[in-house]
């Protein structure tokens, strides 16, 4: 068979062909306040993150606002209202497998809006925060040690920024593999406050399961 017969006849069959995976042109849309969140097909996204904040801040600032409540209605003489408690908010940890990514940024604002649209408790500024971990030298771990916790307050107070709890939030993953295409991942959001005056804290937390399927790619298809 000659080179131009044998071109001919190729081109002939891969008419009848069609390939996978070919590069296409990418496109948007503006999402709807009534539209879900899109499900992210290799990592957690909107659809995860949202609603682990969601119920974890609802859950404990609930149970703290009910507790601030009971106390002051026990050690009031007459009605009394409950003042504002003042929370220092150390960030999101991720020690889960996956980046977060800039989800890191948008984590850690939703979380700084739920508290503050609260009743009784209010956010006291990041950038107060990162500037006195700066000037005592401190990371978020070290104020764990009582020391610290006090040399920490101390700068704040120095820049009128008292505050009576701290906050922090950690997520975490653990993943579970039926077959080498398809995986279940649980993602766990953990928000634990602590009490800078007695040392008590509060812990709580959420979880969503989300499963991942692999599927075949670059078959080659015929019609």
């Amino acid at each position: 068979m000659d080179r131009r017969s044998f071109l001919s006849q190729f081109a002939l069959t891969a008419t009848g062909f069609t390939f996978i995976g070919c590069k296409g042109r990418q496109v948007a849309h503006i999402l709807d306040e009534s539209d879900k969140d899109m499900v992210g097909s290799h990592t957690a996204g909107a659809e995860t993150w949202k609603p682990l904040i969601d119920e974890s801040v609802g859950k404990l600032l609930g149970r703290q606002m009910q507790t601030i409540q009971t106390v002051s209605h026990e050690g009031a003489i007459g009605v009394q209202q409950p003042c504002i408690k003042h929370v220092c908010f150390m960030g999101v940890e991720n020690k889960s497998i996956e980046e977060v990514g800039d989800f890191k940024e948008q984590i850690y604002e939703h979380i700084d809006s739920m508290v503050n649209s609260s009743e009784m408790f209010r956010m006291i500024s990041r950038r107060f925060v990162e500037a006195g971990l700066r000037e005592s030298h401190l990371a978020p771990g070290d104020l764990f040690i009582p020391a610290n916790q006090r040399m920490f307050a101390a700068v704040l107070e120095q820049m009128q920024q008292p505050f009576d709890y701290l906050l922090f939030a950690k997520i975490t993953s653990g993943t579970t593999s039926s077959n080498k295409n398809n995986y279940q991942r649980d993602y766990l959001l953990t928000l634990e406050m602590v009490n800078v005056y007695d040392g008590s804290y509060d812990k709580e937390s959420a979880t969503i399961r989300k499963g991942y399927h692999k599927s075949a790619v670059g078959k080659m298809l015929q019609y």
